[in-house]
Formats: structure tokens, sequence, C-alpha cells
């Protein structure tokens, strides 16, 4: 298989997983179409699809089921909640239906190589009174994968917000030339929403508190005075967008009692969670292993053991020690359930078991646990894995390269010049480069990609199921995209670079292949920097 069959391969899985969900919003609408009495049933089920399938589009840069989807979702907000449909409505829907039908059905080579490596998101609006820093802005976020429009009024902003909502709004406190505006503006748009638009407010002249609870009350997420660089205001709408989706929890249930369980199956996959249910206990071990849970529920008294030894055995692992642990029991003694939670447990709940008071548990404990695991394994600057937390991820990525006989390669990267930026514009300044570098690869590479923080301002990247060539092509892209990229720096601007050497694995080590990447890094750095060489060149 030469290396255009290979990066085909890999597009076409990608273009396989966006038209899967454009016949799963065909099919909802066909069922809506089937029993029209009952529309508004499948309302909700609609409008989620067609979210799922336009965030799914929009990642793997299929742009024509991006735009049918965001027009179906854009028609979909305008239906009432709970009405019937008219048949003007119906017939306005099926128009935006066809378009998809005709994007999911033409399924040639002309969607995949078209696809950019950039995503194409729904818009940020940005709002600002000084139309020369909006514009500066507006270049920034296009290189980190958003598409942004600035207004010159607030007529023109309720007006595409009337025909778009967008993820987010930069709003300048007096957008539109007077004391609060913006602030005006916005409580006007969110009135239109059942969903409120995050906002980032920002001001030059007014910080005061009143000023700051108007904002809150109306959607802002953040407000920023006086005004910060474009560099700060990205990594704040990047907080606010879709493409941070909250991955569901993974829970594992362990009853003895096949009734109990399956009603906890089905209580948690409603609540979007991943459930995986066993009612053996010796199966534990192996569930363990197998679906690495973030929060483990156990039934109390079980036949052959307790919930307690098995919570004891859980904690004899050092990977587990932080996955909270909940116990179900019908006890309502408390001093047997501080007893039972002295030995590794961490909640108590008692039978018969509420759904919303086991859902509101589970998501406190998987919030605490989430970021108790994010603080172990995350870089604090830039978000990204530290370099333990990569080197333990490459061992896995190798096991299941050695399993399923697919390629890897492994990446290391490392800033040009980065001691003279910290020398030239200070260290905060350096910073921001580092945390710009993470926020672009990380909005450029799959999902699946593992990145991390090696060190300094060394970085690493592992790219599963990837012949080198492949590698090579889309580090080369992103090398000279952010090469491109203006850093601010109070009233001066500069580019940055880097070098990066790339391995492919051959059935060696982890040290091994870290090795032949570094010293492929060394010769990018010798052949003067900003480039991407291969271990073989």
């Amino acid at each position: 298989m030469n290396d255009d069959t290979q990066k085909d391969k890999l597009r076409q899985h990608f273009a396989r997983r966006v038209t899967t969900q454009a016949r799963v919003v065909l099919d909802t609408w066909q069922k809506l179409r089937e029993t029209p009495d009952k529309a508004a049933a499948f309302h909700a089920d609609l409008i989620s699809a067609a979210d799922k399938l336009v965030r799914f589009a929009q990642r793997f840069g299929l742009d024509k089921h991006a735009n049918a989807g965001q027009k179906l979702s854009s028609m979909l907000a305008q239906w009432p909640t709970g009405s019937p449909l008219d048949s003007e409505s119906m017939a306005v829907l099926q128009q935006a239906i066809d378009e998809l039908s005709r994007s999911t059905l033409r399924r040639t080579d002309q969607y995949i190589d078209e696809a950019p490596r950039t995503f194409r998101r729904t818009p940020v609006y940005v709002a600002l009174d000084n139309m020369e820093m909006a514009g500066r802005l507006i270049k920034q976020l296009e290189f980190f994968g958003f598409r942004a429009s600035a207004f010159p009024n607030p007529e023109a902003l309720m007006d595409a917000c009337a025909l778009h909502k967008p993820e987010s709004i930069l709003m300048d406190v007096g957008f539109g030339g007077q004391p609060n505006q913006g602030i005006a503006t916005v409580e006007r748009l969110q009135a239109r929403h059942d969903t409120p638009i995050p906002i980032v407010f920002m001001s030059d002249e007014d910080g005061t508190i009143e000023t700051r609870l108007r904002a809150s009350r109306c959607g802002g997420e953040e407000f920023f005075y006086p005004a910060v660089d474009p560099g700060q205001l990205i990594e704040k709408i990047e907080t606010y967008t879709h493409g941070n989706t909250v991955e569901p929890y993974r829970v594992l249930v362990l009853d003895d009692s096949r009734a109990q369980a399956k009603f906890m199956e089905t209580v948690l996959k409603k609540a979007g969670m991943t459930a995986h249910i066993i009612t053996d206990t010796m199966q534990i071990i192996h569930a363990l292993e197998s679906f690495t849970p973030e929060i483990i529920i156990l039934d109390m008294y079980m036949p052959g053991c307790t919930g307690m030894e098995i919570a004891r055995v859980i904690r004899q692992q050092d990977r587990l020690h932080s996955v909270p642990i909940i116990y179900l029991s019908a006890e309502d003694d408390v001093s047997k359930q501080l007893h039972a939670m002295s030995l590794g447990g961490d909640d108590f709940l008692t039978k018969p078991i509420d759904p919303k008071h086991l859902i509101a548990t589970i998501h406190n404990r998987g919030r605490r646990a989430r970021s108790l695991l994010a603080l172990m394994i995350r870089d604090s600057l830039t978000g990204l894995y530290n370099h333990t937390h990569t080197l333990y991820l490459l061992d896995q990525e190798i096991a299941k390269a050695k399993q399923k006989g697919h390629g890897l390669c492994f990446a290391m990267m490392d800033i040009d010049y980065f001691k003279k930026v910290n020398d030239t514009f200070g260290h905060p300044i350096g910073d921001r480069v580092l945390r710009s570098l993470s926020m672009f690869l990380k909005q450029r590479l799959r999902k699946t990609d593992h990145i991390g923080r090696y060190g300094g301002e060394e970085f690493a990247i592992i790219l599963p199921d990837t012949r080198e060539s492949d590698a090579r092509s889309v580090l080369n892209e992103i090398r000279e995209r952010f090469s491109e990229l203006v850093q601010p720096a109070g009233e001066r601007e500069f580019n940055v670079t880097f070098s990066c050497g790339i391995a492919s694995w051959n059935g060696d080590s982890s040290q091994a292949l870290c090795e032949r990447a570094d010293r492929a890094l060394y010769r990018a750095k010798e052949r003067g920097r900003n480039c991407v060489l291969s271990s073989d060149d």
C-alpha cells in the first residue's frame, strides 16, 4: 500500500463517521414524516442529531455536510419546543433535509480531497468599537481554526444573531458608542434564545462592580478590564466554544442483582454516561483493566464478599487510588456507612436509589476526580500531558500497535530561539507562545493523537495508526501555518517557528523510539531550524 492509498484510507475513515451521523439525522426525519402527529416528540432527537452532525463535519473538515447541518439546526431553532409542525415549516425543513441527503449520497473523493485540516466551526462574533483591533483579532482567530465576523453596530450584530446563533461573542461594554450599550445589546440578544450565548466582555474605561454584575447577569463568562491582548482573549474564547465538549463519564457498576444493575444502566445511559455493568464479583479485575472506569459503584452486600472488600482490592492498585467509589446499600445505620467509607469508599447511597440523587453524586465526584487527575497528568501552563504521562501513553500505543499491526509515529518539536523570545519580550510573553502552540496543535491534530509538553519549550506528539510520510505532511503544514501566526507583545509583534523530528515505530522500545525522534530533531536544528525531518533523513 503506497502513501497516497494510506492517506485516502484515513480520510475515508473520517468521512464515514460523518456520513453515518448524517444518516441518523435522515432516519430521525423519516420517522417524524411518518408520524406527523407525533412530530413534537422527535424535536429534541432531531436537534441533538443535527448538532452532533455539525460538530463531526466541522471537526473532520467536511464543509458541505457542516453547512447542510447548520441550515437544518438554524431552522429547527425556530421550531418552538412542544409545538406541532405546520405544512409550511415542514416544507422549509424538507429543503434542508434534501440538501443534507444530496451531500450524504455523493460519496466521491471530492469531499475527502477538499477537506481542510483546520476546523470550520460555527461563528464567533466580534463586537468592538475599535474596528482595527477587531480585524487583527479575527485574523488571529482564523489561524486557530475559528470562523469570526465583526460588526459595525448593534443592529448589524442583532440581525446576524437572528440568522445564525454564534458559539460566543466578544463584546465591548460600550459597543455602539454609548455607556453600557454593549451590555444592553446582549440583554436583548439573550432574550431571544432558550440557551444563553457565552459572552466575553471587555472594557477600557468601565470596571465598576455595577457594570460587572450587569454583565454577569446577562451571560458574561469573562470580564476583562482593562482590555487584554488578542492572545489571552483567544484562550478564553476557546474555553466557551463547542470544541471543548465534555466526554461522558465512564461508570463501572458492580451489583449482584440483575434487575438493579439494569436499572442503574438505564439511568446512567439516559444521563449521557457510558456504563459498564457486571453482576459477578469475580469479574471485577477484568472489568477494571478493559473498561478503565472513572467512577465505580459497588453494592455493599453480595454473595461471596462485601463491597468493602472489593474496595480494598481496588485501592491496592496505585492507578486506581483516585477513582471515586460509591457504595449502594439498604443500610441506614450511619456508623456502618462511615465505617464502609473509611475502607476505601467516597460516598454512600441508600436504596431505593433516587436517579436524580445518583446522577448529581456522580457528576460531583466525577468533576473532582477529573480535576485531580488533570493535576497529576497535565502540564499546568499548557494543559497538555506532562512528560511522565506522555511516555506512559507512548507505551500504551506501542502495545496497541503490536496487537493490531498498525503503524505508529512519535514526533518531538522544539520552539526555535525560545530563549531569545524570553530575553527580548519577557517570560509572560514566552509562556503565551507556549500556550498558543499547544492550542494550535490541539486544534489541528486528531482526537486520537496525544500531545505532551516534554519539557521547557519542547513538545512530544504520539500519532497512532499513522505512516511516517503522513505524519511529516501534517506536521509540516502545522509548522508553516504556525510560522505565519503573529505573536503580540504590547505595541510590538513577532513570529515564532519550531523544528521537528519524527520517528516511525519499527518494533523497538519506547525509549529507542524517543531517541530516534530526538536525533531527528537535533538534525533539524543543525540544518537551520524551522523544518521537519524524519529519523531516516
